[in-house]
């Protein structure tokens, strides 16, 4: 697909997904001299489920976190980062709510993090507050504040992946580049590694501005700045040697999961078409983005599993199969 094309595509998808969606920025629960801390560790749905609240320094507040734990703790056991999308986790389009991902992990050896904030930020350190989503500094809290507050109080092993979905599927190799030796592996589900090209900075937009009314000139500054060059996974993609890769993506057109069963609702058959649509579109934007990726780190000659898929849209069903196709290669690199 050409560039022109694609960024007609994307065009288009800032008017589709137009509808307003109303962000609430969280208040601070402490001085913003106070350190990063956990606040509080509560019981969550199952034996192994902990809502986890950690204080963020850098961010002024306090962050909620869904974590998962090995059904045994007398051995420490690695940490899967696993990142929600757009959404981060604050609206239904979760891996708690969209999948069975609790059952999946009940009988691995695996710590699984997943934050419950992060909506529209691309977890990433913006370089400015923004009116409406407020401060982020997503990469701080994730590399640098999390990972000691989590290793102490869980007694991990010390061994870390990441993994994340659309939006976070760019974020998660943006933070294993700049945080190199806290990740053995990184694996981008439907991600789009190209941030600093006019095709990618009109798919953040989609993202950023016309969903969560922000304005990306926060996030990275100008346009044709440093700042989107430093955060594009497909320019910066030397540092990711030396890291595990998995990065899928499917082609954006109907597969499995786009039918309708017998009795289906009109509201589901709206839901059916939404995706089939607006999901196919940005499905088919990823999966150019993922075969240059592909492409770059193949020139570079950085080991890498590729699967991209000639069926499939931008949803669930697609990223928790892929979550399960990955989790053997994750599992090795982190010693779950």
């Amino acid at each position: 697909m050409k560039i022109r094309s694609l960024a007609g595509l994307f065009a288009g998808l800032l008017t589709l997904t137009a509808a307003a969606t109303g962000t609430t920025v969280m208040a601070a629960s402490a001085s913003a001299t106070a350190p990063s801390h956990i606040v509080s560790v509560a019981d969550g749905a199952t034996p192994q489920h902990k809502v986890v609240t950690v204080y963020s320094q850098s961010m002024q507040r306090d962050i909620p976190l869904d974590v998962l734990r090995p059904a045994d703790t007398r051995k420490p056991a690695p940490v899967l980062y696993l990142l929600n999308g757009a959404g981060g986790g604050e609206d239904s389009a979760s891996w708690a709510l969209r999948t069975n991902y609790v059952e999946f992990f009940r009988t691995k050896h695996v710590n699984v993090v997943t934050p419950l904030k992060g909506m529209f930020s691309y977890y990433t350190d913006w370089e400015r507050d923004d009116e409406v989503l407020g401060k982020q500094k997503w990469q701080t809290f994730l590399t640098k504040e999390l990972p000691p507050l989590l290793d102490k109080r869980f007694k991990t092993s010390g061994k870390n992946g990441i993994a994340g979905i659309s939006m976070a599927g760019t974020s998660v190799l943006n933070l294993a580049i700049a945080a190199p030796a806290l990740y053995k592996i990184t694996a981008s589900y439907s991600g789009c590694a190209r941030t600093s090209d006019k095709v990618g900075q009109q798919y953040i937009r989609t993202v950023v501005e016309s969903r969560g009314k922000a304005d990306t000139r926060n996030m990275w500054g100008p346009y044709d700045g440093p700042g989107w060059r430093k955060n594009d996974p497909y320019l910066n993609a030397e540092k990711l040697r030396g890291t595990q890769i998995y990065l899928s993506s499917n082609s954006g057109l109907p597969g499995q999961d786009e039918s309708i069963e017998p009795g289906s609702t009109a509201a589901q058959g709206v839901s059916l078409a939404d995706r089939v649509v607006l999901g196919g579109a940005i499905e088919a934007a990823t999966n150019v983005c993922t075969q240059q990726m592909a492409q770059r780190l193949a020139q570079l000659k950085i080991p890498a599993r590729v699967e991209l898929h000639p069926q499939g849209t931008h949803s669930w069903g697609y990223w928790e199969r892929e979550l399960h196709s990955s989790w053997p290669m994750i599992a090795k690199a982190i010693g779950a």
